[in-house]
C-alpha cells in the first residue's frame, strides 16, 4: 500500500465524493469525519502550514484510507477536528483494512520529525484502539490509552410505547410529569422542526437561547465559534444531516441542534430560556426529538460527550471515548 502526503484539502482526488465514499465504507462513519465538517473546521480553526494529510491507496485508483492530522505543538500531531467541538475523530479506512492502512501511515510518518502522536476523541468501538497500539509497540514506541470522556448512547426500539416501557419506573414517571407540567405552563407550546429555508433566522434564536443557558455556554459561543456553527449547520442542512428543533410558546423556550446521519441522531448542542426553567423545556424538546427519531426508523440517539444526569434519565448507556498517545 502506498501513502501519499497531500499539501491541501484541494489535493484530495475526487473531492468530497471520494472522501465520503471512503467514510461510508469505514467502521467509524460519524458526522465529524465528513468532508464538510473536516474542511469547514480547517477553514475556521486550522493554521496555515500545519496540515498533515495522508492518503493511502493500493493501486486500484480509489483511496483505501485517509489520515487527516495537524501540528498542534512542536513535534506533536493531533487529528484534524478540534477536541472542543468534535466528539469523535479517527483514521478513515475501509472496513477490515484498518491495520493495513495504519501500518502504511506509520511507515510514511517515519520521515516526519514527530515526537508524539496525540490522538483524541477515538470511539471505543474503533479498530484503531486494537490495531495501532500493537503496531506502534512493535516499533518500540511508548503507547498510552486512557479514557477521555463518555458519550451516553441510547439504542432506539421500534415505537415510542416500547421506549417508554423500557425506562425504569422513576425515569418514566419523571418524563411524563415534565411533559405534563410544560403543557400546563405553556398550553400553546409546540415543538417545531425548522425547515432549511428558515434555518438562518432560526439559528438567531438558537444562539440567543444557547448564550442564555449558562455563562460557560456564553463564553464558548464567541463570534468565531458562531460563524463556524452557522456555515457548518447550513452545509449539513444541504446534505439532509441537520435537524434543528425549537419549542415555541409562541416565543422560543428551547432549541436543540441535532445531526441526523446514517442510522443515528446525535444531540449536538442546545439552549433554553432560564425564565422557563421550571417547565423543563429542554427535556420536553429532547423527548420530541427522540420520538421523531424512532418514528423515522433511526436505531440510535447519541447524546455525545458529557455525562449530565438527564442523558441517563432518558435511558442512555455510557460509551467511552479514548485518547491514544504514542511517543518516540
Amino acid at each position: 500500500m502506498r501513502v501519499v502526503p497531500l499539501e491541501s484539502w484541494e489535493a484530495w482526488p475526487g473531492g468530497p465524493r471520494n472522501w465520503d465514499r471512503l467514510l461510508r465504507g469505514s467502521a467509524v462513519n460519524v458526522p465529524f469525519l465528513t468532508w464538510q465538517w473536516q474542511t469547514l473546521w480547517w477553514q475556521h480553526f486550522g493554521d496555515a502550514g500545519a496540515l498533515r494529510l495522508f492518503m493511502a491507496e493500493d493501486g486500484t485508483g480509489e483511496p483505501a484510507g485517509a489520515l487527516p492530522m495537524m501540528w498542534v505543538a512542536e513535534r506533536t500531531l493531533h487529528f484534524v477536528g478540534g477536541v472542543d467541538i468534535s466528539d469523535y475523530l479517527d483514521l478513515l479506512a475501509l472496513r477490515g483494512r484498518e491495520e493495513e492502512v495504519w501500518k502504511a501511515c506509520l511507515a510514511a510518518l517515519a520521515e516526519t520529525e514527530w515526537a508524539a502522536l496525540d490522538f483524541h476523541c477515538v470511539p471505543s468501538a474503533s479498530p484503531t484502539l486494537s490495531v495501532l497500539p500493537v503496531l506502534a509497540g512493535a516499533q518500540g514506541f511508548r503507547v498510552r490509552v486512557e479514557r477521555e470522556a463518555r458519550c451516553p448512547l441510547l439504542d432506539l426500539p421500534n415505537d415510542w410505547k416500547t421506549y417508554l416501557a423500557g425506562l425504569d419506573g422513576k425515569a418514566r414517571h419523571e418524563l411524563r410529569r415534565k411533559l405534563r407540567r410544560c403543557e400546563r405552563s405553556y398550553p400553546d407550546a409546540r415543538a417545531r422542526l425548522v425547515p432549511e429555508a428558515e434555518l438562518e433566522a432560526a439559528l438567531d434564536a438558537f444562539f440567543v437561547l444557547h448564550r442564555k443557558s449558562s455563562e460557560g455556554k456564553a463564553r464558548f459561543m464567541d463570534t468565531r465559534m458562531e460563524a463556524f456553527f452557522r456555515i457548518a449547520a447550513a452545509a449539513f442542512a444541504r446534505e439532509g444531516w441537520l435537524r434543528l428543533w425549537i419549542l415555541e410558546a409562541p416565543r422560543p423556550l428551547a432549541a436543540i441542534l441535532c445531526f441526523d446521519y446514517g442510522e443515528t441522531v446525535s444531540l449536538y448542542n442546545s439552549g433554553f430560556d432560564p425564565e422557563a426553567r421550571a417547565a423543563s423545556p429542554g427535556i420536553v424538546l429532547i423527548a420530541h426529538a427522540i420520538q421523531d427519531a424512532i418514528q423515522r426508523g433511526r436505531r440510535r440517539f447519541d447524546f455525545l460527550r458529557g455525562e449530565e444526569a438527564y442523558k441517563y434519565d432518558f435511558g442512555a448507556k455510557p460509551s467511552d471515548v479514548l485518547r491514544l498517545v504514542i511517543e518516540r
